[in-house]
């Protein structure tokens, strides 16, 4: 007797195939029958009118931290999300360094959220031993971060490497690999890996192809310095015949708008064209989310979140920082010299005196303040210690709307957790909000590509077996939901929101979402690196 067999559905099964109408048998975990299924199950789920399609895969997330807490998972499940990797950007709980600890702790903060006990690990072995005790609703797995790596063998020291410490870091990065990592991630954008020179990067690298592990790389630059940063990445990657993936590929910064996404797009395909494997990933939304402290110099943070207040508070290295943020920089990304502070909302902050400051921007504090806004900036980030979330309106929707389109690009949330304050509306609507907005109302991308986007591929691009795809012998991972009635409810404003229009979401064959009500169940896995 079959599970669950899903009656009458329209199935998209995630190769970007046309759609067509079906059943889908369900038995001990797997997908064993689609068809015309006239055998009676033990539960029927009648799916007429309904998409069928295999469950979302987010690739690039920053819950580390937050599924040992929160293991049932709802604000990705209530999306669709079956299958979550977070270790992004560079960012990773370990491998942790009892020395340096305290400064993985304070600069991921903003990033990571906050652990409500102590963190019990020091290798990614014993933090991937934590994960694999535990039980979860949706399936997890993890990159390892390089500025993870770093902190644990150099802190937020600016020097080059010795090479010890080199030959340090890559046995990190090794022994990650061998208990399960999924690849490694960059984070070149912010301190201390904005401190490597483009030749460690590719010695550390190399370690990946000794493991068939991908590079997934937050870039040094995603404004003016956008070309030159992804060539960098490039380099790396041709350097050690190893895959490619550029995390929230985007042109930021006004100035950049409407011409440099084109070129950074024809500089992937040449790539691709001379043999590199390359591929990116959007989110569906023009603001990102980030610590307000990536707004700044990048050497503000040499030795770490306290160096970074002390430089605020000495006159001298507070007046360097604040003539740096009111020019054009050639050596960083100054984001706000085009954009603006009106665009930088704040998103989350750690006392309760500032909680008022929640959803205003940096301009309409300042005004409030009767001070300027990089000198608002700077008492509000001494005011909380650094730990200050933002939310930050840096792209242009129609450059969105292009790396959509394209190829070469799967969908992402980026979501970041806090525990308050006003996150960003990604973290609930970013599934519903492409097929809502870009494949019902705008009719932007075709309903099979954009189910493509959020299955088969990333599925591929992680080389997670038997998951992604409707197939007989892929494991039953399922989203059943209403093409017509799919929403994205979070905004802005009101982000925490969950979307309506999805009917039910089974995970490794169990049903664990139904009309919007999580039942309870922990039917999800720990997904390792294909050994």
């Amino acid at each position: 007797m079959l599970d669950i067999v899903i009656k009458d559905g329209k199935i998209v099964n995630g190769t970007g195939n046309p759609w067509y109408y079906g059943d889908v048998g369900i038995k001990d975990g797997l997908i064993v029958s689609i068809g015309k299924i006239e055998v009676q199950p033990k539960e029927v789920l009648d799916a007429s009118g309904k998409i069928v399609t295999p469950g979302f895969i987010d690739v690039h997330s920053h819950s580390d931290l937050k599924i040992l807490q929160d293991p049932l998972g709802e604000i990705k499940l209530q999306q669709g999300v079956t299958t979550e990797i977070f270790g992004n950007c560079g960012f990773s709980p370990a491998p942790l360094n009892n020395s340096t600890a305290e400064l993985l702790k304070s600069y991921s903060q903003p990033v990571m959220g906050e652990l409500n006990r102590p963190w019990s690990w020091n290798s990614f072995k014993e933090y991937m031993d934590v994960l694999s005790q535990g039980t979860y609703s949706h399936n997890i797995g993890t990159y390892v971060g390089n500025g993870a790596l770093r902190i644990a063998i150099k802190g937020f020291d600016s020097s080059p490497l010795t090479k010890k410490e080199l030959n340090d870091v890559k046995a990190l990065l090794a022994d990650a690999m061998e208990a399960g990592a999924l690849g490694l991630s960059l984070g070149l954008m912010y301190a201390p890996e904005n401190y490597y020179s483009i030749q460690e990067l590719v010695d550390i690298c190399s370690i990946l192809s000794q493991y068939n592990g991908l590079l997934v790389a937050h870039i040094r630059g995603e404004g003016n310095s956008l070309i030159s940063s992804i060539e960098e990445v490039i380099y790396i990657a041709q350097e050690n015949g190893i895959p490619l993936h550029i995390s929230h590929f985007k042109a930021a910064g006004r100035n950049n708008w409407d011409h440099k996404v084109d070129k950074a797009m024809d500089l992937i395909e040449s790539a691709r064209a001379r043999g590199v494997d390359v591929t990116c990933d959007v989110y569906p939304y023009n603001a990102g989310s980030t610590s307000l402290w990536t707004l700044l110099p990048p050497w503000v943070l040499e030795g770490g979140v306290e160096s970074g207040l002390d430089h605020i508070k000495n006159p001298r290295t507070r007046q360097a920082i604040y003539d740096e943020l009111s020019s054009q920089a050639t050596s960083w990304d100054n984001l706000i010299y085009s954009t603006g502070w009106g665009n930088v909302v704040i998103s989350s902050v750690a006392s309760r005196q500032n909680q008022k400051l929640v959803g205003k921007n940096v301009d309409q504090i300042s005004q409030e303040r009767g001070r300027h806004p990089i000198d608002c900036v700077f008492d509000l980030l001494l005011e909380e210690k650094g730990k200050i979330s933002i939310v930050f309106f840096h792209t242009s929707e129609e450059d969105v709307k292009k790396i959509l389109v394209w190829d070469k690009s799967l969908v992402v949330s980026d979501s970041l957790f806090s525990a308050g304050g006003v996150p960003h509306p990604r973290l609930y609507g970013t599934f519903p909000r492409l097929f809502a907005k870009y494949v019902r109302h705008e009719k932007l991308i075709t309903l099979e590509e954009a189910v493509r986007k959020v299955t088969s591929f990333p599925a591929q691009r992680l080389n997670l077996n038997k998951i992604g795809v409707l197939d007989i012998g892929y494991i039953a991972d399922i989203v059943v939901f209403d093409m017509e009635e799919i929403e994205d409810r979070a905004t802005y404003l009101n982000p925490r929101q969950y979307p309506k229009g999805i009917n039910w979401v089974i995970v490794n064959g169990r049903k664990v979402m139904e009309e919007g009500r999580h039942l309870g169940v922990k039917s999800g896995r720990v997904l390792k690196r294909a050994m």
